[in-house]
């Protein structure tokens, strides 16, 4: 017999009994009997009383079936009609995967390098405060994605593709565990392998990869996009090309502004890292003095508040993480959080940010049209890096400081590297972000006992959290003016994270193959 069931596993059972026990009590048989698979897990700390839910496929007096490998019917495309996709991001590594299975060539374009070279530009801009404005935290071999901590939350309905997208995780390298996990994640330590095997898969296949090739034009006749450009030398004839770029190459959208292509302001959100002790958001989550229990996994949450009729929001919560530097060119600092896989560090950070609506929130914009968003992400770029001394230290200063409109004399200790210096946030942020950021902040201090405390520190500015720019597309997911573009992912303002950015990825290769 196989029974699937919904168990609760108190934390005291969990550490003394185990599942196992637990599962026999409660369907009345004997620990012998059974065998479990475990479909979902999740955690309620609500209360004091902490708790395991648990979805279990049970097997009673018969044998658990042998776990299948997940199968992906990836072809021999060496021969095969190619579609050309620039970006090797979560949507862009996606896009050419499903082409592999589609039966078409990827050639994939990436701005930046593989994931072992692009260790040396990240320990540049961490140390030695250097850019490069092709490789860093947002360009190179899997995109930002890689250095993300490897959340895959996402909002999608769409749970058979969300499913499709972690089998292949998985396939490549990932723990089986994002299988199971309600708020799975990978890890940035084991993220820059599993970028690699996709890559491996891909060129095994016949697709290819090319690094440090970065697309500098388009070449289109009568509304068709003929050709591409890369590095302002060479021609790359093409039919099909899937623009994955990320919502951080503004060259992009600089590049299709001059051209004439058709652009739209998009609404976004912007705001700053918030850093606390993990053992103080441990202690509040979990309702606990010292450390937390081993069997519980630093804490993590999740905070909104409306103020002046805009959101308020916590977002890319890294429990166990660190700051890290996320600028893509010189006189700007953006930070960014990411976590190793087991979320081990001593500190706690998210973003907290502001919803920004475009048509109504900066008309000292409007002047920049459709680049008005990104005008204005690029001013709060250009103000964190020259108050935090124009270099790679950000301007920070103590929540309690922030809300209270009071220069920090001195900074509590953080993960992040380049440093930081005390800056009067509370006054150079402009009032539609600042003025809401403290409300929230007074509000979160509320919903959360502890939260709203000197010992945390905010750090400006948290300003990449999705794209200030939609690049259209009609039905067909094809550009609605230029035949053979495919805006993708998040560059495209069409995702909001690595699952939504793959998914978005499979559905344009599969639209861009079409009458191929």
């Amino acid at each position: 017999m196989v029974r699937n069931i919904q168990i609760r596993v108190s934390l005291k059972e969990e550490d003394k009994i185990g599942l196992q026990a637990k599962t026999a009590n409660y369907l009345g048989v004997s620990e012998k009997e059974i065998e479990i698979k475990v479909l979902r897990k999740s955690i309620d700390a609500r209360k004091p009383s902490i708790y395991f839910n648990y979805k279990l496929e049970v097997y009673i007096n018969e044998p658990m079936p042998a776990t299948q490998a997940y199968i992906f019917d990836y072809k021999d495309v060496s021969k095969a009609r190619p579609v050309h996709i620039i970006g090797f991001g979560p949507a862009g590594m996606w896009a050419a995967l499903r082409c592999l299975e589609l039966g078409y060539k990827p050639i994939v374009l990436e701005r930046g390098k593989d994931v072992q070279q692009r260790r040396r530009d990240l320990k540049a801009i961490n140390q030695d405060h250097i850019v490069n404005e092709d490789s860093n935290y947002c360009f190179g071999e899997g995109g930002a994605g890689t250095y993300s901590d490897g959340k895959l939350y996402t909002r999608s309905l769409k749970r058979g593709d969300v499913r499709r997208i972690f089998e292949s995780l998985v396939y490549h390298g990932a723990t089986e565990r994002i299988l199971v996990d309600a708020h799975p994640h990978i890890g940035t330590n084991k993220l820059p392998k599993i970028v690699q095997n996709i890559r491996e898969t891909i060129i095994k296949c016949g697709g290819e990869v090319h690094f440090n090739t970065k697309v500098t034009d388009f070449v289109i006749a009568s509304n068709e996009l003929k050709s591409i450009v890369i590095n302002d030398l060479e021609e790359i004839t093409t039919q099909r090309v899937i623009l994955a770029t990320g919502h951080s190459a503004r060259d992009i959208f600089y590049l299709l502004h001059k051209k004439e292509i058709a652009l739209k302001a998009k609404s976004f959100a912007m705001g700053v890292r918030v850093e606390h002790p993990q053992h103080l958001i441990d202690s509040i989550q979990y309702h606990c003095s010292g450390e937390r229990h081993e069997l519980l996994p630093a804490a993590a949450y999740s905070l909104v508040h409306q103020s002046k009729g805009r959101g308020v929001y916590s977002f890319c919560m890294c429990p166990g993480g660190f700051i890290v530097p996320a600028a893509t060119g010189p006189k700007e600092v953006v930070v960014n959080g990411m976590s190793p896989s087991k979320r081990n560090n001593d500190y706690a950070n998210s973003g907290i940010v502001v919803e920004i609506d475009v048509s109504k929130d900066i008309p000292n914009y409007e002047k920049f049209g459709d680049l008005k968003g990104l005008e204005f992400q690029k001013h709060l770029e250009y103000l964190a890096f020259t108050s935090g001394g124009r270099t790679q230290v950000a301007p920070a200063q103590r929540l309690t400081d922030f809300v209270e409109g009071t220069l920090s004399s001195d900074l509590n200790p953080t993960s992040y590297q380049p440093g930081l210096k005390s800056a009067p946030l509370h006054s150079l942020l402009p009032k539609l972000i600042g003025s809401r950021l403290r409300a929230g902040f007074s509000e979160f201090g509320k919903k959360m006992k502890g939260y709203y405390t000197a010992e945390a520190n905010i750090v400006g500015v948290e300003s990449r959290t999705s794209s200030p720019v939609t690049i259209p597309r009609g039905e067909t997911l094809e550009h609605p003016e230029i035949k053979g573009l495919f805006p993708c992912g998040e560059g495209g303002g069409y995702a909001g994270g690595i699952v939504s950015a793959a998914m978005d990825g499979e559905r344009c290769a599969e639209a861009a193959v079409n009458g191929l």
